[in-house]
């Protein structure tokens, strides 16, 4: 699914309109009913009272023709129009004749609201939508402000009022704090970042009816994994299959204190459809991996037991593999840093995909081995969370848009792929596109976590699959995972092993 800029959704109502064509009331009208169509199915209670703030364009137009419709079907309405401004919009100014003749609209056009506003009420959000460009300021800035203090459950029609759709607000702007936002279509590049999790809430598409042919065509950076897309990439197994067949993988981590990590991974990417596996670590850890995990091959480091100690990769070493993954607990060291290098020459010379994760990229951020990261792969998939991702590219960021911008930057420049772990992970690929995972919840923000998605990554690319395929299906089909776990282990109480228990592919 694409995510579109303002000026594109703009584009593609003005192309619906034109060429289906349609009336733009109604458009507006079919953007309020499917709004209204999910208010119905999630909040029932017609007793509740429900108080709808609408703006004078064509958002507080949808407002006011979402108050007409749920009126009839017995919901308590109390309308307010914020007359901020002598300008409306001609959509605005039908959709107010219309509801009048149901409901009297009250107006507000002085700095006191003049509402009571309890806890209890149920507000609809429909003042200023995504086409707001500046912060808030003057009578809607103060209202806004007195809607967030009343506690009351908040819903904002398209996008919160006062939040920008495609750039970063300053932190003394004024925003609605929406517990969901209804959105018309396609999702905002803003509901994709953290820094606007609070006035978003939990967000929702409904589908208007925008042209199919206008948004196939139109250009973009920026994606949105769906499960009907992702579930593409599953590759059905033949009957005649063996386990050569789907791939062997070498999995590099772990160190002494640190098996968990190794064993995370490596039951993940034992879930995930390897053929067979081979984990390389510390001498103490053989025992540890074997009882636990007897499925897989090992292969014992020498010349040191606590940390994988390395440096002699080769052609003849690495050539039975199909992919390698590096990092889990293996700890930050010299003797790491300097086998790390050589892997990936090794590695690059021979054409094997490659997924880097924790201490294997903490081995090559320090200022010292700047030169290393040229030595990457082409095509390596490397999956850090932000703090990781700070010290790799030795820069921070003023917001997440500019997170984003250097995450492309990143990805094109060295010709690889990383995804940035977190809520709606965002995976950069080397074409300078960005796409976001749409599975996954909080409960996945638990130790280990990050080592289960490496060796799923491990295993897909063991078998075959792209890159970028490997980088998109493992996050989404990990986030999936995750939301199996906490359906029935609680988002409170999943731990990693949860995760790996949940794989399904």
């Amino acid at each position: 699914m694409k995510i579109l800029s303002v000026e594109q959704i703009r584009e593609a109502d003005a192309f619906t309109i034109k060429n289906e064509p349609i009336a733009s009331i109604v458009l507006m009208e079919r953007a309020s009913r499917a709004f209204v169509d999910w208010f119905c199915e999630n909040f029932t209670d017609r007793n509740q009272l429900i108080k709808i703030f609408c703006g004078l364009g064509d958002n507080g137009g949808d407002g006011l023709a979402i108050a007409r419709m749920l009126h009839p079907l017995g919901y308590d309405l109390e309308v307010f129009v914020v007359r901020y401004s002598e300008k409306k919009s001609e959509n605005f100014e039908i959709n107010l004749g219309r509801l009048e003749r149901q409901l009297n609209v009250q107006v507000i056009d002085s700095e006191a609201i003049g509402v009571e506003l309890l806890p209890s009420d149920l507000i609809i959000d429909a003042i200023f939508g995504s086409g707001l460009s500046r912060p808030l300021e003057g009578l809607v800035k103060r209202i806004v402000d007195q809607l967030n203090r009343s506690e009351a459950q908040i819903i904002s029609v398209d996008m919160p009022t006062g939040l920008f759709a495609d750039q970063s607000n300053n932190v003394a702007d004024v925003i609605i704090h929406a517990s969901h936002t209804i959105s018309f279509q396609l999702p905002k590049l803003a509901f994709m970042l953290p820094q606007n999790a609070e006035f978003v809430g939990d967000w929702h598409l409904v589908d208007i009816g925008l042209d199919q042919n206008f948004i196939q065509n139109a250009e973009t950076k920026y994606f949105y994994s769906t499960p009907k897309e992702v579930e593409k990439l599953v590759r059905p197994r033949k009957k005649f299959s063996h386990k050569g067949t789907f791939g062997h993988g070498l999995l590099i981590a772990g160190s002494y204190g640190m098996m968990g990590a190794a064993v995370l991974a490596a039951r993940a990417c034992m879930r995930s459809g390897v053929g067979k596996l081979t984990v390389h670590s510390v001498p103490t850890g053989l025992q540890i991996m074997q009882m636990l995990l007897p499925e897989a091959m090992y292969w014992e480091s020498l010349g040191n037991n606590n940390f994988i100690a390395t440096k002699s990769w080769d052609r003849e070493i690495l050539a039975p593999y199909q992919a390698v993954g590096i990092g889990p607990g293996i700890g930050v060291h010299q003797d790491i840093k300097i086998g790390v290098e050589k892997l990936f020459e090794v590695c690059y010379e021979l054409k094997i995909p490659m997924v880097i994760d924790a201490d294997a990229l903490n081995n090559i951020s320090n200022a010292e081995n700047r030169d290393v990261m040229k030595k990457i792969p082409k095509n390596a998939i490397l999956t850090p969370h932000p703090k990781e991702f700070q010290k790799l590219i030795n820069k921070t960021w003023k917001n997440d848009y500019e997170k984003l911008s250097l995450l492309v930057q990143f990805a094109v420049n060295q010709e690889v792929i990383v995804c940035l772990k977190g809520a709606n992970t965002a995976i950069a690929l080397p074409d300078g596109t960005i796409h976001f995972n749409s599975s996954g919840n909080a409960g996945m923000a638990t130790a280990g976590s990050g080592d289960v998605l490496t060796g799923m990554i491990l295993a897909l690319l063991a078998q075959g699959y792209a890159p970028q395929e490997a980088a998109i299906f493992g996050v989404y089909q990990h986030g999936s995972a995750g939301d199996k776990a906490a359906e029935n282990r609680s988002i409170t109480n999943m731990i990693a092993s949860d995760i790996v228990e949940y794989i399904r592919f």
